[in-house]
């Protein structure tokens, strides 16, 4: 059959599986377009690039599975390539397709010409420009192996307008892109690292976003409670191990409790899961855990010794390798450690606000954890309240915590909620923003109106860049500079512009009662909740301090 490249795109996409696409079409990629016009693949029309990136994020943070986004020449490409970067950092498997300008053009600084082959290599897992409409039945499938094999990542293809018009023939297609089998571990290695955890006195499980890629929760669960081991998570490992489960220690790191930092301290072996040794995580490296000997293991190769030195490292899949841990280490009982972590829980209790503070952060968190089920997806922009969410939200399952670990992206949250709404339109899905990262895609307000999807905006809002402030507190000598808003925009009326429901919950009779009722209900919702600017966020470990040296709380 006769087919052009355009159609082809969209074709090989309708061939993965794919479903719903958001973007922003223009100049470059409008033959794409005109395809879909006659496509099963139902099209999110994003307000900004940006947005559309984040909702594919959200739609494969969720799924575990590839979701596409889609951008046009220059402005869309530079708009998508935040979205793109933070997908990098944060192992999230995206496919953004974007339109280039006609190959002969290519070079010549031609209207809304980027060089986004050059532009992404840095933050993808890897790039195409396509030369030929023939390279289309190669480049999409293989797109989608890459992006979600092996530890996931976003993956760009290029396509040039001449390209999308080029018409050729096709007699067979090609099979869909798959991801490969998992990488499996050294044996060897993995009845070494049997014989440490058997041997350890006081381990420790550090676990982080690969144990959620991988999908094992479960047996790190198992491994955990027949062991007697502790488990700790990174921010992105939150839900990997359910909140409340005895063996369950928290968040580790810069902003994690002082009992479960000074826990990790007294460790004699560290059981690294899925983590890469971030900086928020472990704070000074060369002080992380001193007395404790390091197993890790990680899918990816690079991130082996790139920080902390280990005493045995497996690279392979977390998700094998914990099955076999959970299947062949002895089970225990580690009364001593036990009783010893119990003691260090009373010795650094967390401190918690007087119930009937309503508007204290950390109370408006804990409504939101009694008042939601175990399934619903939270969201967050960055900043101070997605500190408190992690501090204080119960997650208890996988993949329903959605924030930007690595890069720390402001205007994440909204567009993240949309994704997930798209993707698990039964899920009751919550997005917890600050004024300032609110701001930062709230265009987006129209998209979800657009789409009446379940998604609860809930902005914490200090008139500050809150966090900003923070450290102009605590360590710039309180020269507050650039991080408070003398005009602050009424975002419940901004809401209802966009014609979503909205309100102020500063203005309810019961406003406790009303977050809780509002959270309840079906629709879009948009509450503005006023919070005093002298909330932080603690405890806190000061930049280049080890994790011990925590102030507050």
């Amino acid at each position: 059959m006769k087919i052009s490249g355009a159609k082809l795109v969209v074709k090989l996409l309708e061939r993965q599986g794919i479903e719903i696409i958001c973007g922003i079409p223009g100049g470059s990629n409008l033959p794409i377009y005109d395809a879909l016009k006659d496509s099963p693949i139902r099209h999110i029309l994003a307000r900004h690039e940006q947005g559309a990136g984040f909702m594919a994020q959200g739609m494969a943070r969720t799924t575990g599975r590839a979701a596409v986004c889609m951008g046009t020449s220059g402005p869309g490409v530079t708009n998508l390539l935040t979205a793109i970067a933070d997908a990098r950092l944060d192992s999230i498997p995206v496919v953004a397709i974007t339109g280039q300008v006609s190959s002969s053009l290519i070079g010549t600084d031609a209207f809304q010409e980027v060089d986004t082959y050059g532009l992404t290599i840095p933050i993808t897992k890897h790039n195409f420009l396509v030369q030929s409409a023939a390279e289309l039945l190669e480049i999409i499938p293989e797109a989608f192996r890459l992006a979600e094999s092996g530890r996931p990542g976003p993956v760009v293809v290029d396509v040039p307008k001449d390209v999308q018009k080029e018409i050729i023939e096709v007699s067979n297609w090609p099979e869909p892109g798959c991801k490969d089998a998992p990488a499996m571990c050294d044996p060897e290695l993995l009845t070494q690292a049997i014989q440490m955890i058997e041997a350890a006195r006081r381990p420790v499980i550090y676990a982080g976003g690969g144990v959620v890629a991988a999908d094992c929760s479960g047996d790190l669960i198992r491994l955990a409670r027949r062991n007697s081991i502790p488990v700790v998570t990174t921010l992105m490992g939150l839900g990997a191990f359910p909140h409340g489960d005895p063996n369950y220690l928290g968040m580790l790191g810069m902003h994690g409790s002082r009992a479960t930092n000074m826990i990790m301290e007294e460790a004699d072996l560290i059981i690294a899961l899925g983590v890469r040794f971030d900086d928020r995580a472990v704070g000074k490296a060369c002080e992380f855990c001193r007395d404790a000997d390091i197993l890790h293991i990680d899918i990816d190769r690079s991130e082996i010794g790139k920080i902390k030195p280990t005493n045995l490292s497996i690279v392979g899949d977390v998700g094998l390798a914990l099955h076999e841990l959970a299947d062949r280490v002895a089970p225990s009982i580690r009364i001593g450690w036990s009783a010893r972590i119990a003691s260090l829980r009373i010795m650094y209790p967390e401190i918690k606000p007087q119930e009937e503070e309503t508007f204290d952060p950390r109370n408006l968190i804990r409504i939101m954890g009694e008042s939601l089920p175990d399934d619903a997806i939270i969201t967050t922009d960055v900043g101070q309240h997605q500190m408190w969410v992690a501090q204080g939200y119960p997650f208890r399952r996988p993949r329903t915590l959605l924030t930007s670990g690595g890069l720390g992206t402001m205007g994440f949250g909204l567009p993240n909620a949309i994704g997930a709404a798209l993707a698990m339109p039964e899920r009751r899905i919550v997005c917890v923003s600050g004024d300032g990262s609110f701001l930062m895609n709230i265009q987006e307000l129209a998209t979800l109106a657009e789409l009446h999807l379940n998604v609860k905006v809930v902005i914490m809002n200090n008139n500050r860049l809150g966090l900003v402030r923070q450290q102009q507190e605590l360590f710039f000598g309180e020269r507050y500079f650039a991080s408070s808003f003398e005009c602050n925009p009424d975002f419940a009326s901004i809401a209802r512009g966009f014609g979503i429901p909205s309100f102020d919950l500063s203005e309810q009779e019961n406003p406790s009662l009303f977050l809780r009722r509002a959270l309840g209900q079906y629709g879009p919702c948009v509450i503005n909740i006023p919070i005093g600017f002298e909330n932080k966020v603690l405890p806190m470990v000061p930049p280049e301090c080890a994790n011990r040296e925590m102030i507050g709380g």
